[in-house]
């Protein structure tokens, strides 16, 4: 077998110009696996690469989906591989692109076995999202113990996203208390089911509230995809050394700030993107994951939260749900 059927962006548009195309099989190189694709995951990101405006870094490939599950049928096994993956197992992966295909190829280091007690299917939901999380929340964002042992707040922007599903989820289930926005009640319904306080930020002011049931204190950590005129609030929501971590620009590329506020509140505000980020790197959060993380699925505090499944045809219609912002939770396409 030497072609594979996969989803290609025509040209840069709606969600219409994805189309099915055969393309020729890929080999996996030095390091890498090839992974026989079981489900991709939809994710903003593919979105933005569809309209032109998120392109695939250097030697990625051209098509979307930067995540799958599946079995690895072949690769190179001869490197460093901590966690003893072989040929047969069943594994999800995160991708630099090319996830919307029969098979994929990943580095063998940003590849994770399936958590126990959890389908092949259910796998697809979870690279794209837990290795965004664990680097930005915990790395970057350094969510931990204040002064004197007590557990850190955190508040996440877009709560019922996949990102924001998984934010709360892992920060709950570590201990940490999690406020998170959402823009209708069914969506802060669902927040809410997963351990988080939410907040319809449609009819709620969201710095008040925080500020009104942290005792005018505010929350250490905010995970933020919106920014924009956003980004200023969520300086008022933070408590003092407060740490602000930008991973999306839904609401605008720019801000205005009161820098005086950063001084003397000793104010933190980073930002990171992880696709273009190396192999390296993002192996090292693979291995953080499946230390202190993994071992949570298998205990039931984890568990995808997925809106809806589209056969891998159909990847038009999971764009334009994934546009309508009206689902909760991940989707995804089924090979």
């Amino acid at each position: 077998m030497t072609t594979m059927q996969a989803i290609q962006i025509a040209h840069f548009g709606g969600p219409e110009v994805l189309q099915p195309v055969e393309r020729a099989m890929p080999r996996p190189g030095a390091g890498e696996v090839l992974i026989k694709v079981a489900a991709s995951g939809v994710n903003r990101p593919d979105v933005f690469q569809r309209q032109g405006h998120y392109a695939p870094p250097p030697g990625a490939s051209d098509l979307p989906g930067l995540e799958v599950a599946g079995e690895v049928v072949e690769g190179d096994f001869s490197g460093s591989n901590p966690l003893g993956l072989k040929r047969g197992d069943s594994v999800c992966a995160l991708l630099a692109g090319g996830g919307y295909a029969q098979y994929a190829v990943a580095p063998l280091g940003q590849c994770l076995p399936v958590p126990s007690g959890i389908s092949v299917l259910e796998a697809a939901s979870l690279p794209e999202n837990y290795f965004t999380v664990w680097s930005n929340v915990f790395d970057r964002g350094r969510l931990g113990l204040r002064e004197g042992g007590s557990k850190e707040s955190l508040l996440v922007q877009g709560g019922s996203s996949g990102i924001g599903v998984t934010a709360i989820q892992l920060a709950h289930a570590l201990g940490h208390p999690v406020f998170a926005t959402a823009g209708s009640d069914e969506k802060c319904r669902a927040c809410e089911s997963l351990g988080a306080r939410a907040i319809n930020y449609r009819s709620e002011n969201f710095v008040e509230r925080v500020k009104r049931e942290t005792d005018g204190r505010g929350v250490d950590v905010v995970l933020d995809m919106v920014a924009g005129d956003y980004v200023s609030r969520e300086l008022d929501t933070l408590a003092d050394d407060g740490r602000l971590v930008i991973i999306a620009t839904l609401g605008g590329m720019k801000a205005t700030i009161d820098v005086g506020i950063l001084m003397r509140r000793r104010l933190h505000v980073t930002g990171s993107t992880l696709r273009a980020r190396s192999v390296a790197f993002k192996s090292a959060i693979a291995k953080a994951l499946h230390e202190q993380v993994w071992p949570l699925f298998a205990e039931k505090r984890l568990r995808p939260v997925i809106h809806e499944v589209f056969p891998a045809h159909e990847a038009a219609r999971a764009h334009a749900l994934m546009e309508s912002s009206t689902h909760i939770g991940k989707i995804l396409l089924r090979w």
